[in-house]
């Protein structure tokens, strides 16, 4: 079952990008998913299968009275569970992560007799405080500089380097590479221990480029969450083709790297502190 998932996912994001859109860049005005019944909002990979609104099963839909219009085809949204099961021979027990899809609908356009539960999505914050906030907040944070010539992070010096502000013509462009390379020193081996950070980096390698899609797609969530529009993503043909290749090469990719991404998205937040 789970291989067939991420055959699944894999081939929807290359879809996406074989259209010449990058799933996961993303300007967020529009509102994110979330879920009809719960209001809940979708995180990891349904923040790149799904667009913004809310969303429900025909179940759902059903028990609420309404019904699915005529024609409209259902989106997949997945979510990953533990499963404790003993290992034959040792007879110790281990935890094992299994993967479920659904299919759903949204709401506004592809179902009647039942109405959103929400208001048009508006920011009630100022997204560039919202994301000065992000970095100040930031759990046992790396260290900070603003040196003129490049955005990087040196995981043997522990820090973080994004030019000054007045260096970037798009405030948005600055925010954006600070979240991404933010998200590259969640990989510290005294936070989230990743191999793209702590072990042998050499670039244009597999790890450099998992490594590269953690870092954007973590930046674009917490763009995602102070509003503000992720322009670090290059949207050149030779950009989409590299990914293309890689994702064809790997189907699991794409739902590995989300999910280290969310890890890392919520570490910076201090949400699996609280």
């Amino acid at each position: 079952m789970s291989k067939k998932v991420y055959e699944m996912i894999t081939n929807q994001i290359i879809e996406k990008l074989e259209k010449g859109t990058v799933p996961w860049k993303q300007p967020f005005t529009n509102g994110i998913a979330v879920n009809w019944k719960t209001q809940k909002a979708y995180r990891g990979i349904n923040t790149m299968l799904l667009d913004g609104g809310e969303y429900a099963t025909f179940k759902q839909i059903k028990e609420g009275g309404g019904t699915v219009k005529k024609g409209e085809k259902s989106q997949i949204v997945v979510f990953w569970k533990m499963l404790q099961v003993e290992d034959k021979e040792t007879k110790k027990e281990e935890k094992i992560p299994l993967l479920r899809y659904y299919r759903v609908f949204e709401i506004s356009s592809q179902v009647e007799g039942i109405e959103p539960k929400r208001k048009e999505e508006k920011f009630d914050h100022n997204p560039l405080e919202e994301a000065e906030k992000i970095k100040r907040e930031y759990f046992n944070a790396p260290s900070f500089s603003s040196i003129t010539g490049g955005a990087w992070y040196k995981p043997f010096e522990d820090k973080v380097n994004v030019p000054p502000l007045e260096d970037f013509e798009d405030v948005n462009k600055y925010y954006s590479t600070l979240f991404h390379e933010m998200v590259h020193s969640t990989g510290h081996k005294g936070r989230l221990n990743r191999e793209g950070v702590t072990g042998t980096i050499k670039f244009g390698s597999e790890n450099y480029s998992k490594e590269e899609l953690i870092a954007e797609l973590g930046a674009s969530m917490l763009c995602g969450i102070t509003g503000i529009e992720n322009t670090t993503i290059d949207n050149s043909a030779s950009y989409i083709q590299s990914w293309l290749r890689a994702l064809k090469d790997d189907k699991t990719l794409i739902v590995s790297a989300s999910q280290k991404a969310q890890k890392a998205s919520d570490h910076i937040l201090g949400i699996e502190f609280k």
